[in-house]
């Protein structure tokens, strides 16, 4: 019995002398010292690219904050000024002014006429007109909400294509005036080697079938990837801890993306490039798409949708005339140490790809007939 102990004691002792070599192990200054040198170029490079990605994140936010350039484009373009003044009058005037009609006049008229409450005439009567008071309660809303299918929706839905047109209108006439007048070189678009052979290709494009149709083709999956994009940005908002954040920062890409749309759609450059350019230079874009996406957070839906209804069209101009290409390879270390692309548009690629193969199937090779064998 005494025999079978001695072996369990030099056992537990082994093992404790092996927990405090490993322990001194751990300690030992030397091994530190040498896993600091390690983790040092490491930190290093991740500093950097932190340094970077704020400084792009900054040139970004400047970029669509230069709001100035909308009034010098007003002032060159009659066409411009006019539809930027129709945007400003049916969102601003017509859209948020109905709101503050409503909010400010109707409802406190009508909760004048149809109160919902017993009026305070002593307070050891017990209010016997219960029923009145539920009724007036259910007409006064049933009445606002014939006042937003009749008026609100049916404005909504028509100040939504309106201004959809307009945007496309507004972005053309900026992009000619900078093209026409010759602004200083911070405003007016590069003219380097990718802008110039874009432009050759879309030439190339209008000239044949083929290439409007793959014009075509590009367009329609530009919409289809957006729209599903646009499901994702709204799902995310769901999540949980994380949600809010992960839905302001995808919508800033996406009105960022909107933004500079046009200008490379005008400019001619391919959809392939669009989203490389956008995805290695994400920083930038989550900057410039920040003050975009702030007005979808500080007010309720549809007071949102008339704010960014007036402020969208600023951003379209500021994208217009903003030479993104020259302002990101303005500092030469950005050259050499890259950010990396970043996939903005992988799930919503991917969720498109998978939509259109419902409706188109590549096809199948013959097999060989088994009968014969």
């Amino acid at each position: 019995m005494i025999s079978n102990l001695i072996p369990t004691r030099t056992t537990s002792t082994q093992y404790s002398n092996s927990i405090t070599h490993t322990h001194t192990h751990q300690n030992n200054p030397t091994s530190n010292l040498v896993l600091m040198e390690k983790m040092k170029p490491i930190m290093k490079d991740l500093s950097r690219k932190v340094k970077q990605a704020t400084l792009l994140w900054l040139e970004g936010f400047k970029e669509a904050c230069c709001l100035h350039r909308v009034v010098f484009y007003c002032l060159r373009s009659r066409e411009l000024m006019i539809r930027t003044g129709q945007c400003f009058l049916l969102n601003g005037f017509i859209f948020l002014g109905s709101i503050f009609v409503l909010k400010s006049v109707i409802i406190p008229t009508l909760e004048w006429i149809l109160p919902d409450q017993c009026p305070l005439i002593d307070f050891q009567e017990t209010c016997s007109r219960g029923n009145i008071l539920r009724f007036h309660h259910l007409l006064r809303l049933g009445l606002v909400q014939i006042v937003y299918v009749l008026w609100f929706y049916p404005l909504y839905v028509f100040s939504f294509i309106l201004s959809n047109i307009w945007y496309n209108d507004i972005a053309k006439y900026g992009f000619f005036a900078t093209e026409m007048h010759g602004p200083d070189v911070k405003v007016l678009p590069s003219k380097n080697e990718p802008s110039t052979s874009d432009s050759k290709n879309h030439a190339d494009k209008s000239t044949d079938i083929e290439g409007v149709m793959i014009n075509i083709a590009e367009q329609a999956y530009s919409v289809l990837l957006l729209t599903v994009f646009f499901v994702e940005v709204y799902v995310t908002g769901y999540i949980p801890y994380i949600g809010k954040f992960l839905n302001f920062l995808l919508l800033s890409w996406m009105y960022a993306y909107y933004c500079f749309e046009y200008k490379w759609n005008l400019s001619g450059r391919s959809l392939n490039r669009r989203l490389d350019f956008f995805e290695t230079n994400w920083a930038f874009f989550a900057g410039f798409g920040n003050p975009c996406a702030l007005a979808i957070f500080l007010f309720s839906p549809l007071v949102s949708f008339g704010v960014m209804a007036i402020l969208y069209p600023l951003f379209v101009l500021t994208a217009t005339g903003s030479n993104a290409d020259k302002v990101i390879d303005s500092r030469t270390e950005w050259r050499d140490l890259g950010l990396g692309r970043l996939p903005v548009f992988s799930l919503a690629d991917y969720l498109s790809m998978r939509v259109l193969s419902f409706f188109w199937e590549q096809p199948q090779e013959k097999k060989p007939d088994n009968k014969t064998l």
